[in-house]
């Protein structure tokens, strides 16, 4: 691929080794795509990318990357990796050389072929919505199923440059992007790439996410592992050898080797189990790879590989003591994404607990390559095979009577399954936190609005409880019962949730309709005579866009009856006459002096912190402790309250990632004269006088007063927590310096 140059002054430019770069990825791409693309088409790429070149169009990123060469790596990522094909490696090449306003889909459509157009403004959207605002919340993952429900392969084009950026950024410059761009990976990335069954690429999204945003942990457990690796290498040699002579004698046709967890992986079981490294002893699992004969008839073909996974899952268990508990079964029950294996965890030499994997080459592709090469498998040609696949999330979005479905749909996408049956037998699959109110709606509407609770393994339970794999569930119904607004926080599945809105809104249509009979029954008593119009006049005055919702606040009880009819009266009659009415003029008339002003309130909305706050109800998380000066968020509550949290809250990822649209930027205003509460651990040697020493500083201290002190003593050691009232961060980081100077005292760190 050649990209001209001439003597004009452009932003972007070429540097020798990028040159260099795009003649080797160009070179290894085109052994991929050659056999479907034209030599037209391929001149046709070319010229779009030098006349981008020519006007100027290539930009540079946050990072400084070369967007031709990004985009040469990406498309080898989704074509290696992922396994799309020709029409999105072309858009994938095409669509930095488009900016978003510049784009248009008729022409790229003509020349390119509708599929490549579609998948170009799936990835033109995401960079609108990016350039407005660059935060994983609910709008960005809203706009992004929106393109995932246009064409599937937007998606899987994203996730490969999202792995791409984070192989190229490791040693950028720009600390606030580089995090922002992790924490995007880890967010909305890997747990989509999971979905989607490509867990190579989740597990590097997720390593690098660590080695990015908690640099310590990442190579404490990159440097413990590779200190350990020939002894671990040792014992996988020890184990797999006695399985090799067993499989070699019984004729199977296969390939073994150890695979060891991801560093994010250890790091997440590490903190589960709050233990270091040598706490872990499962750091890898065996996976045995079986080739099995190929069979035309694909249901023999598909009945012979469970066949053979099961007969080498018979000879291991008779090698080694397996764990019935951690029976892994995704052979008969696949996975959603299509992922099919068989884990069993068995008792190996020296007493240690191993994970075996067994499955085919098959199954092994469809494991690493995800949804791409599973429809692959199933004898579909080409790529328009996605489109059933797809048909599932587009009948969850265009059931919806609203795009809440979006944020519910998104919780569905981050969680496991699980396996529950009825009473008959029947298998139900639901998402992972599911609850018997969610099961009955599954079963039939109307089971759900009257389900009191259910009979689960013969055990009474209210309709709350969480389900778990292999529950047997006997719904238990009222005719008295029916669905409150407070339902909704005991589902998880989106379906219950639109069947709970609707049974609601069916409610407050028949509670409106007897509030207006009501009002017109006492304005009958009073010798009213009711307009329609001038009601209707009446309740657009005082803001109410539906009227739906203004006679349900009369039957709630929020309006008085009374103070409506006046105002109805008042509106009626005017006790004085109106002035001449001004002319009506057109909008067309009219033009907003500041355009520039009203995008950058909207974008730049914070909330400040000021003690003098009012009309706001907001208070301080107690899960973190906030003080002046710490950087701090908003967190919108259910009942329209506000909670301020640190950044670092240890509850901010899970927020972040399940509610992001309830997020407030925030900041903190003058600190006046207020205090704060916060906690303090101190682990210390347990020496005589030591606490007193501590509280001796704490009480020198002015304008810092000690509110408690609780103290453990172990084994000569000592730990404990100590809660104060400061003013500010800056006070309280010069207290925790001169606590960490008392001799004795280990680690003073802030909870």
């Amino acid at each position: 691929m050649k990209i001209y140059q001439n003597n004009m002054e452009r932003s972007f430019t070429f540097t020798a080794e990028e040159r260099h770069e795009t003649y080797i990825l160009v070179k290894r791409l085109l052994k991929i795509i050659t056999p479907s693309l034209s030599k037209t088409e391929k001149r046709l790429v070319i010229k779009s990318l030098n006349n981008a070149y020519e006007n100027d169009v290539l930009q540079r990123d946050a990072f400084g990357l070369n967007p031709v060469v990004k985009s040469l790596q990406t498309a080898l990522i989704a074509a290696e990796q992922i396994g799309v094909g020709r029409d999105a490696i072309i858009a994938t090449l095409l669509y930095c050389s488009y900016s978003s306003d510049s784009y248009d889909k008729e022409a790229t459509a003509n020349l390119f072929g509708t599929s490549v157009a579609t998948i170009i403004s799936g990835l033109v959207r995401i960079q609108k919505l990016y350039k407005k605002n660059p935060v994983v919340e609910s709008e960005n993952f809203r706009n992004l199923l929106l393109s995932f429900a246009e064409d599937m392969r937007v998606i899987l084009l994203m996730i490969a440059e999202r792995v791409n950026l984070m192989r190229q950024i490791r040693d950028a410059e720009n600390e606030e992007a580089k995090k922002r761009v992790s924490q995007e990976a880890s967010y909305l990335y890997a747990p989509l790439a999971h979905k989607l069954g490509l867990y190579q690429l989740k597990s590097e999204l997720e390593d690098l996410s660590l080695k990015y945003l908690e640099h310590d942990a990442y190579y404490m457990i990159k440097d413990n592992l590779n200190a350990t690796k020939k002894s671990r290498d040792a014992y996988i040699e020890r184990f797999i050898g006695p399985i090799a002579e067993k499989l070699n004698a019984a004729g199977f046709k296969y390939h073994m080797k150890g695979r060891t967890k991801s560093i994010h992986s250890i790091w997440q079981k590490m903190k589960k189990q709050q233990c270091g490294f040598g706490g872990i002893y499962d750091l890898f699992a065996i996976r045995i790879i079986l080739k099995v004969p190929e069979v035309d008839d694909e249901k023999k073909y598909h009945a012979l590989e469970k066949t053979q996974c099961w007969q080498v899952f018979s000879i291991i268990t008779d090698m080694y003591q397996p764990n019935p508990k951690r029976l892994r079964d995704w052979l008969s029950v696949p996975k959603t994404n299509g992922y099919e294996s068989l884990h069993i965890t068995v008792l190996g030499p020296e007493g240690k607990w191993v994970e075996v994997q067994i499955r085919t080459e098959r199954m092994d592709e469809v494991a690493e390559k995800g949804v791409a090469a599973h429809w692959r498998y199933k004898g579909v040609k080409g790529e328009s095979g996605l489109d059933d696949w797809l048909k599932n999330i587009r009948t969850a979005i265009e059931n919806s009577d609203d795009m809440q479905v979006m944020d519910e749909f998104k919780m569905n996408l981050y969680e496991d399954e699980v396996y529950v049956f009825s009473p008959r037998g029947d298998l139900f699959k639901l998402p992972k936190g599911a609850t018997v109110l969610d099961f009955a709606y599954t079963i039939h509407t109307n089971v759900g609005n009257r389900c009191t609770g259910a009979k689960i393994n013969n055990k009474i339970v209210n309709f709350r409880h969480v389900l778990q794999s292999g529950d047997q569930i006997e719904i238990i119904t009222s005719n008295n019962q029916k669905p409150k607004r407070d339902w909704l926080t005991y589902v998880k599945t989106s379906h219950a949730k639109s069947k709970i809105r609707f049974a609601l809104k069916e409610t407050q249509v028949k509670e409106s309709l007897m509030a207006k009979e009501m009002m017109e029954r006492r304005m009958k008593n009073k010798k009213i005579e009711m307009d329609e119009s001038v009601m209707n006049q009446l309740i657009k005055k005082m803001g109410f866009k539906q009227t739906t919702d203004f006679y349900h606040q009369i039957a709630d009880g929020t309006l008085d009856l009374n103070i409506i009819i006046e105002k109805y009266n008042e509106l009626k009659n005017p006790s004085s006459v109106q002035a001449t009415p001004i002319p009506v003029r057109s909008a067309e008339e009219f033009s907003y002096e500041n355009p520039n002003e009203l995008g950058e309130s909207i974008s730049d909305d914070v909330l400040v912190i000021d003690q003098n706050l009012k009309g706001i109800d907001y208070q301080l998380a107690r899960c973190c402790h906030p003080i002046y000066g710490d950087p701090v968020f908003g967190f919108v509550g259910v009942n329209g309250g506000i909670k301020i949290h640190r950044n670092d809250c240890p509850n901010a990822p899970e927020m972040r990632r399940r509610f992001g649209y309830r997020i407030v930027r925030a900041k903190w205003s003058g600190k006046g004269d207020s205090q704060y509460s916060t906690s303090l651990r101190i682990i210390g040697n347990d020496d005589i006088g030591i606490v007193n020493n501590i509280t001796s500083i704490i009480s020198k201290e002015e304008k810092i007063m000690m509110r408690s002190i609780n103290i453990d003593s172990n084994d000569g050691l000592f730990s404990g927590t100590l809660s104060v009232n400061v003013e500010d961060t800056q006070r309280l980081e010069a207290l925790i310096k001169k606590l960490r100077t008392v001799k004795g005292v280990k680690q003073v760190m802030r909870v």
